[in-house]
């Protein structure tokens, strides 16, 4: 599987919205919209947002992740994270991941990487630490359905 990373366009958005299976993970990968996810809900984060990409393997979108907060010299937070639920366990989050650490690093001359993963995201906590994320603080939020989790914030250092 041959791995590339580009902008985001417009007609990226339909197959992207197709990503989340089900209310948990788009709760995970975006947790002000609501399921299912549209175009139009995609289209109003990508628009308030900086540095959105999207994976393709051989052609094949497959994943896609942004900037929530995107500080020239500062603080690049990563969101809207999630792999195309067929392309899930062949190195694609991993390869997304890394690809925005250099973008936060060449684009915007960043210090630091932020991302933050909810308790429940198993995945996502197991990657993160592997890639260098450290965690640095636990913050109480609510699920869709009203239940406490946790969102476990980690970073990592730009210049590592």
């Amino acid at each position: 599987m041959q791995l590339s990373h580009r902008p985001v366009t417009h007609a990226d958005i339909p197959a992207l919205c197709c990503f989340p299976q089900g209310p948990d993970e788009l709760f995970y990968m975006f947790p002000k919209a609501t399921y299912p996810l549209t175009p139009e809900q995609l289209s109003d984060a990508i628009a308030q947002r900086s540095g959105s990409t999207v994976i393709e393997a051989d052609g094949v979108l497959v994943g896609f992740a942004n900037f929530y907060q995107a500080e020239h010299g500062g603080v690049c937070a990563l969101g809207n994270v999630v792999v195309a639920p067929a392309a899930r366990g062949k190195g694609v989050a991993r390869y997304l991941v890394q690809s925005m650490l250099a973008l936060a690093r060449e684009q915007f001359a960043a210090r630091e990487l932020w991302v933050s993963c909810f308790n429940h995201n198993t995945a996502g906590l197991l990657l993160y630490p592997q890639l260098g994320f450290v965690p640095f603080a636990i913050e109480q939020r609510r699920a869709p359905d009203g239940s406490r989790v946790a969102l476990v914030q980690m970073k990592q250092m730009c210049n590592a």
